[in-house]
C-alpha cells in the first residue's frame, strides 16, 4: 500500500513513534516452516555453538563434559524451574551446584536414578538416554519391537545384548528420529560424550520440541519462491481484539502514529548477531529481493513473519478503498484507522560480512530516490525499513518498545530514543496486565529520517 504509506509519511506527526508489531493463527505453510531435525556437520556444529551461547549462555569447554554439566544445561534449555519435591540423591547433596537441575529433571522423569555421578565424564549412551526423554520421545522409543531396535542399533555398532529393553529402545529411537546426528554414530559405543555431541543433542532437543530456529528455507533454495508465495498468500490481516483496543486508543490519543501486530509463533528465533529484519507489504518485492540477494551471492536463512500495520488515515485523503488486504474503521473525529497486511522477512546470514553487505545492496537496488528512478526492484520504498538487534556500522540506534498482551500476540513500537519512556508510560496507563520492554535496535538511516519526519 505504498500510496497510503506515503500519505502516512506526509501526515506530519512522525516525531514520536511509528511502527508496532502482533498476529495470526498459524497457517499450514508456516507450520511447515519449523526446521526438520538437523544432520550435524562442521558448519552446523559452529552454528550450534553460536546459538547456544547467544540464546542460553551455554558454552561447553572442549574436552571432558561431566554428567552434572550436561544435566545443568538440559534443565536450562527446557526452562525448568525449581522442583516441587526435594529428592534425596545417593551421591549429590542439596548444596551441589547441580542439585536443582538434577531435582527438576528427576521430577520430570528425564532422569530416573537417584545416583547422579555428576562429576564423572558424561558417557555418550547416558547422554542419549537423557536426551530421548528430554525431547519427549520416550513413548516412541518404548513402542519399538525387537527387530526394529536391532536394525537401528547396527547403525551405531551396537547389539542389544547386554542392554535392558528400554535402554536399547531409547538408543534406537535416538538414531531413527535424528536426535543423534549421523555424523556422531561412531562416537557412541563405549565412549565419553564430546562437547560437540553434547551441544548437538541440546540443539536437537530444541528442534524436536519446535524451539530452535524457524525458517521457510534459504535464499539459495530452488523452491524458496514457492514457499514465500505460500506463506504470503495464507496470511491475512491480523486480529487481536484485546491488544488492539489498547493500541487503537493510543492512535486516537496521538500517542503513536502507527503500530504493527505480530504473533510470536512465527518468530524466527535466529541468532541476533547474524540477523536482519526487513519489512514490506508487497509479495513481488519479496520475491525480487530474494532474487537480488541470490544475484549478489548472499545466502541466508529466510523466515516470513506476517504482520498487520495500523495507522490513522486522514479524512482529507479521500474515501479509502478497502480490499482483502486493506481495511479501515472510521473513528469519532471522522478519520479512519487503516489496517494493512504486511510482513517482515527475517534473514540469518552465514557470517557478519554478509550481514554488512545487505545494506549497500538495498541502497543501490531497493531504495527509491526520485519518482522516475529506474534500475530498482519492484515496489521499492523511499524509506525502506530494515533493522538489527545488534549494533552495526552506518545504522542508527532507536528504541523498540515491545508490548506483550495475553497469548501469542504482541506489539512493538519503534520510536526515537528520547520519547520512548513517555510512550512506554502512556501504554501502561491504557491497559493492565501488559508487559512493556524497551530496548535498542539499529535501523537504516532512511527509516531513521522517516521517524524524524524527513522525506528521504
Amino acid at each position: 500500500m505504498m500510496n497510503v504509506r506515503n500519505k502516512w509519511i506526509l501526515s506530519g506527526s512522525l516525531a514520536l513513534s511509528l511502527l508496532f508489531s502482533a498476529a495470526l493463527p498459524l497457517s499450514a505453510a508456516q507450520a511447515a516452516a519449523t526446521p526438520t531435525v538437523l544432520q550435524s556437520s562442521t558448519t552446523s556444529i559452529t552454528e550450534y555453538e553460536q546459538f547456544l551461547q547467544e540464546k542460553f549462555g551455554i558454552a561447553f569447554q572442549q574436552g571432558t563434559v561431566t554428567k552434572g554439566q550436561f544435566l545443568q544445561q538440559i534443565a536450562k534449555v527446557l526452562h525448568l524451574g525449581d522442583a516441587k519435591s526435594q529428592p534425596v540423591f545417593s551421591d549429590l547433596g542439596a548444596d551441589s551446584p547441580y542439585y536443582s537441575s538434577a531435582a527438576a529433571l528427576y521430577e520430570q522423569g528425564i532422569i530416573t536414578s537417584l545416583k547422579i555421578e555428576a562429576d564423572k565424564p558424561l558417557q555418550a549412551t547416558s547422554a542419549l538416554y537423557i536426551a530421548v526423554k528430554a525431547a519427549g520421545l520416550a513413548e516412541l522409543a518404548h513402542s519399538y519391537p525387537q527387530s526394529k531396535t536391532t536394525d537401528a542399533l547396527k547403525q551405531i555398532g551396537y547389539s542389544p545384548a547386554g542392554l535392558s529393553l528400554s535402554a536399547a529402545q531409547e538408543l534406537a529411537a535416538a538414531v531413527h528420529s535424528g536426535l543423534l546426528p549421523s555424523s556422531f554414530y561412531k562416537e557412541v559405543k563405549g565412549k565419553a560424550a564430546s562437547a560437540d555431541l553434547a551441544e548437538a543433542l541440546l540443539v536437537q532437543i530444541l528442534s524436536i520440541k519446535g524451539e530452535y530456529k524457524h525458517y521457510i528455507g534459504y535464499t539459495s533454495d530452488a523452491d524458496i519462491y514457492g514457499k514465500l508465495a505460500d506463506a504470503y498468500n495464507t496470511s491475512d490481516i491480523i486480529q487481536s481484539p484485546e491488544l488492539q483496543t489498547v493500541v487503537d486508543t493510543a492512535l486516537k490519543q496521538n500517542l503513536v502514529t502507527g503500530y504493527n501486530l505480530k504473533d510470536n509463533r512465527f518468530d524466527a528465533n535466529f541468532v541476533d548477531s547474524l540477523t536482519l529484519t526487513y519489512g514490506h507489504d508487497n509479495l513481488k518485492h519479496a520475491v525480487q529481493l530474494i532474487g537480488l540477494l541470490r544475484s549478489e551471492g548472499i545466502r541466508a536463512k529466510v523466515q516470513f513473519e506476517p504482520k498487520t500495520s495500523a495507522f490513522i488515515y486522514l479524512k482529507e485523503w479521500g474515501e479509502p478503498v478497502q480490499t482483502e488486504n486493506y481495511k479501515v474503521v472510521q473513528i469519532e473525529n471522522g478519520n479512519y484507522i487503516a489496517y494493512a497486511k504486511e510482513y517482515d522477512l527475517k534473514f540469518e546470514f552465514a557470517n557478519a560480512a554478509d550481514k554488512a553487505r545487505f545494506q549497500p545492496v538495498i541502497l543501490q537496488y531497493a531504495k527509491k530516490n526520485s519518482e522516475d528512478q529506474t534500475g530498482l526492484i519492484a515496489s521499492s520504498w523511499w524509506q525502506p525499513l530494515y533493522y538489527s538487534a545488534t549494533k552495526l556500522d552506518d545504522y542508527i540506534q532507536i528504541t523498540n518498545n515491545k508490548i506483550t498482551g495475553a497469548g501469542h500476540y504482541y506489539a512493538q513500537s519503534f520510536s526515537l530514543n528520547e520519547p520512548s519512556a513517555a510512550i512506554a508510560e502512556g501504554f501502561k496507563k491504557l491497559g493492565t496486565g501488559l508487559d512493556i520492554q524497551s530496548y535498542p535496535i539499529w535501523v537504516d538511516k532512511p527509516f531513521f529520517n522517516y521517524l524524524n519526519g524527513e522525506s528521504l
